[in-house]
């Protein structure tokens, strides 16, 4: 029997649909984010592999043991065995080392070598290294223009150098410290570009609160601007030389800018939190064209505050 071509242009509609639509369903990576009071792992293919109940988070990092290291509540730091759901190791930053009575929360850690953990305390505003006994190995005060427990930090990170590179929230400030005296040796103001701040979460909101920083191997940094819904490339002498802004995407409407991470092939994976139905949660693009390879489009299962995700089927050299 011969096609009825007539028929023809509705079945190539539907199958460019379905095709278009396997980039923004399924997940294309295997990965572990938090959203919906749900600790998940989703397989390439977008099917749940495992979870458990969680609240809400800001850092998240796989252990080479395959053990994850969360943040529970404001301002405890667990790992949990994935095999078994237990927690197997803890630290509570509003009672150890000098914090009982004060007002702490922890947005930001990370595993170091030697079994030693960072932690940025906002309240105290400090960085400090702890190790898996919960003892003070190293602290360096944090300078905080507009102090407040939930808002002197969000990522932080240790650099290869030592040095301890640090969004400030409230200040709309990315600085690096020195790692030996908490000396600033860099800090970048995000820009307004001219806007008024607005009020609010979502894509109606406008600011400069600086969610995360991931230095390149160029000695550029790598600016995720949290509610100024843009991604900025900026030189040490805080020229900014590439920029991805909120509707620069085909499609896509940049909310509250969180996570990146930078993949082997330079692509970009950046989280896009509050953003509403009907807009990714994870996009995956190539920085040289724009072009968007992946995103996660799961807002029913996941809602609207999946602030931090892992991808799980990528090489050692990922940054974020």
């Amino acid at each position: 029997m011969g096609i009825r071509w007539s028929v023809f242009p509705v079945v190539l509609a539907c199958v460019v649909f379905a095709l278009s639509m396997s980039n923004t369903c399924c997940a294309q990576h295997r990965l572990l984010l938090q959203g919906n009071n749900r600790l998940v792992v989703l397989q390439a293919d977008g099917t749940v592999e495992w979870e458990m109940p969680w609240g809400g988070i800001h850092d998240v990092h796989v252990l080479t043991n395959g053990h994850i290291m969360v943040q529970e509540g404001a301002h405890k730091v667990v790992e949990i065995d994935p095999a078994t759901k237990q927690i197997v190791w803890s630290y509570d930053s509003s009672i150890q080392n000098g914090n009982a009575g004060r007002k702490v929360e922890v947005h930001a850690f990370q595993p170091l070598k030697d079994n030693r953990i960072m932690i940025a305390e906002s309240g105290p505003a400090r960085i400090i290294e702890i190790d898996r006994e919960g003892k003070l190995l190293k602290s360096i005060p944090l300078r905080v223009e507009n102090p407040h427990p939930h808002t002197d930090t969000r990522l932080a990170r240790k650099l290869s150098t030592g040095n301890y590179l640090v969004c400030h929230e409230g200040d709309g400030t990315v600085r690096e410290y020195d790692g030996d005296n908490g000396d600033i040796v860099w800090e970048y103001e995000v820009p307004l570009f001219d806007q008024p701040r607005r009020d609010g979460h979502g894509p109606e909101a406008f600011g400069n609160k600086a969610f995360a920083a991931v230095r390149l191997p160029s000695g550029n940094t790598l600016i995720a601007t949290g509610n100024g819904h843009s991604v900025l490339e900026v030189t040490h002498d805080k020229q900014i030389v590439w920029s991805l802004h909120q509707r620069d995407l085909p499609e896509v409407t940049l909310a509250w800018v969180t996570t990146l991470e930078i993949l082997a092939n330079g692509h970009y994976v950046i989280g896009n939190c509050h953003a509403g139905p009907g807009n990714p949660l994870i996009i995956e693009l190539d920085p040289a064209t724009k072009k968007v390879h992946w995103q996660l489009d799961r807002f029913n299962d996941f809602g609207n505050s999946v602030s931090n995700s892992v991808l799980l089927d990528t090489d050692t050299s990922v940054l974020r």
